[in-house]
Parts: C-alpha cells; structure tokens; sequence
C-alpha cells in the first residue's frame, strides 16, 4: 500500500477539477443509491417465485437489502479512512511509537491501531518495524491487536449496521483488550520467543526517513485507490458474509438462536471462540452475520465474542504470524487475547 502512496504523488495526468467533480458526483449517487434500499430489496424479492413472508422471501429481501448497503458503505469508510491514511504513514506510526515510556505506550499503540486503517496483513510487516526499531515486544501486541480487530473499516460498518451504542460497546472492549494484552505479554518477558531473524533485526534510527509532500488532490486520489484495492478484494468475503447472514435471518428459529448462543447458555461464549478463530473472513464478511445473529436474539456478549475471535484471531493472521514469531508465542498470544474476549463476552451477558 506504500508503493501506491508513493506512486501516486508525482502523477497530474488528468484535471484536479475532473477528479473533485468524479469524487463529488460519487458521493451524490451513493447518497441517493442509499435512500433507495429498501424499495429495491423489496423490488428484487419480488421477481422470485416465492411468498414474502415465506422464509426464503426474508432471506432474499435480507440479501438483496444488505449487499448495496454494505458496500456503499464499505466504499465511503474505506475512501475516508483512505484519506486519513496519507497522514499516518507506517513511517510515521513507527516513529510516533518509538521511544515511547512503555506505560504511555499501550494504550497509545492501541489508539492508533484504532485511528490507523491498517489490516492484519499489513499490521504485521509494521510489527517487525516495530521490533526492529526497538519499540517494547508488548507495545507492538498492542497495536496487533487493535489494529484489524478495532479498525475504522469494521467501526464503521458495526456502526451503520446495528447502531451506535453497540459500536461503542465495542470500541471500548476492543480498546481495553488491546491495551491490557499487551501489557501482560510485555510483563511476560517473551522476546526469547520471536524468530531468531527478527530479533537479530536492527532497522537504524527512526524519523530520518524521507517524507513524502502530499497535496489535497493527491489525498483524495489515495482514497480511490485504497477504495479500488480493498474493496476489489473483499467484495467476495462481503457476498459470503451476507449470505450467511441471509440463511440466519430466514432459515434459524428464533427459539433455537436463543437455546445455542441465548444469554442462559454458560458455554456459548467459548463455544463461539471456538467456531470464529478458524473462520477466515473480515470485518466486512463478519458483520452482516453479527446483524442477523443479533435480529434473530443471540446474546450480545457471544456474538460480540464470536465477532472479535474472528477478526483479530483469524487463521490466515495466525499463518502470518508464524513468520515472525514461534510457535510458543503464538500460542501466549492467542491465549491471553481469548481470555479477554471471554471475559468480553460473559460480562456483557451478565449484564445485559
């Protein structure tokens, strides 16, 4: 993603005025499109052969509702974040964390995994940054964690989907759990545990890098690129993710929903733990399932468990990791981050 930053600066081929008027234009065609979803989803039910009411009817209005909704949603976060993204290079993330008390530097490295667009694949090269340039082991979990399990992609769609009071919910808890996990692991000493090559790393100072000169049209051109490279590749986890979620909605009774992940079952917090660690999705994917999970009245705890297991303990990241860090780490990391989405997803049932 660097390179398209960079590749991006020195290039003027077409008109700025053209680019603000496409990007202008866009926006107002989403923001029609958007108010147009629920007249379309009905319009689409109806060319099939098969009752409103029916269960396939719902599963269908609730597909053909939340593919546009997710992904004009998805489109705009993914621009807007895109945007942002040209003042927080890796760079610079790696530099703001460097040198840093290690005290301050949890929950700041939880902040910006938080503030900084950064998915799983591209957190861990910026985790060997990180070690390289001598920031904590622990601080670097930090923003490991938060920065796919908390990222404004998946805020912003937890937010446009079941509200703002959920999204905050989870903001919180991702947030704590980030800080906390990093600071256990960063008290648990386990820098033994890194691949020799990593910790044999040493990237030079920090901040003598050169920085790159960027201009409002060159920012707004990041953001259609990160527009055109992320949502090119997770439009199909979107279609997945919705399909499942459709099944939920139209085929799941209620009343089993609430016997296998209901508030009264003392082993659905693990047991969604267990089922989302090795699903292989995004927030993009995971959230529509979260939606109708929650519409058919499965405990908010285990779905948000469910919902935090899978993005920030998928499969594919822990493949990756494996790179950097042993087998023994890995398996402390896993641990001490599903011990916090335990206690996540009990609490929130206890309470609520």
């Amino acid at each position: 993603m660097t390179t398209a930053i960079h590749e991006i600066g020195p290039k003027r081929e077409t008109s700025d005025w053209v680019w603000y008027a496409g990007i202008f234009g866009a926006a107002v065609i989403g923001w029609l499109a958007y108010g147009q979803l629920i007249p379309f989803s009905e319009w689409v039910t109806a060319l099939f052969p098969v009752a409103r009411d029916s269960h396939s009817g719902e599963a269908i209005a609730f597909f053909a509702y939340d593919v546009p909704k997710v992904l004009l949603l998805l489109t705009g976060i993914v621009f807007v974040t895109g945007v942002l993204r040209s003042w927080f290079s890796p760079e610079k993330t790696r530099a703001m964390l460097a040198g840093k008390r290690e005290i301050l530097g949890y929950p700041l490295a939880a902040l910006l995994g938080v503030l900084t667009p950064f998915c799983s694949c591209s957190s861990v090269p910026l985790f060997i940054g990180f070690v390289s340039a001598g920031v904590p082991l622990g601080v670097t979990f930090s923003f490991l964690i938060a920065g796919p399990m908390v990222g404004p992609v998946g805020l912003g769609l937890l937010y446009g989907l079941v509200g703002w009071q959920i999204a905050t919910i989870y903001l919180v808890f991702g947030f704590s759990i980030a800080t906390v996990a990093g600071y256990v692991m960063g008290k648990m000493r386990l820098e033994r545990y890194l691949q020799d090559w990593v910790r044999e790393l040493n990237a030079g100072p920090v901040g003598d890098l050169p920085e790159v000169k960027f201009i409002f049209i060159d920012r707004l051109k990041i953001g259609v690129e990160q527009v055109r490279e992320i949502v090119g590749k997770v439009w199909i986890w979107v279609l997945v993710g919705i399909g499942i979620g459709a099944l939920i909605h139209g085929y799941v009774p209620e009343a089993m929903m609430l016997k296998i992940m209901g508030g009264e079952a003392w082993w659905s917090v693990p047991a969604a733990v267990v089922v989302g660690v090795p699903m292989y999705t995004n927030a993009a994917g995971v959230i529509p399932i979260v939606e109708a999970l929650l519409g058919k009245g499965a405990a908010l705890g285990t779905t948000l468990a469910f919902m935090m297991s899978v993005i920030a303990l998928s499969l594919p990241e822990m493949i990756i990791l494996k790179q950097v860090l042993t087998l023994r780490l890995i398996a402390i990391f896993i641990a001490v981050v599903s011990a916090g989405i335990l206690a996540t997803g009990y609490l929130f049932n206890l309470l609520l």
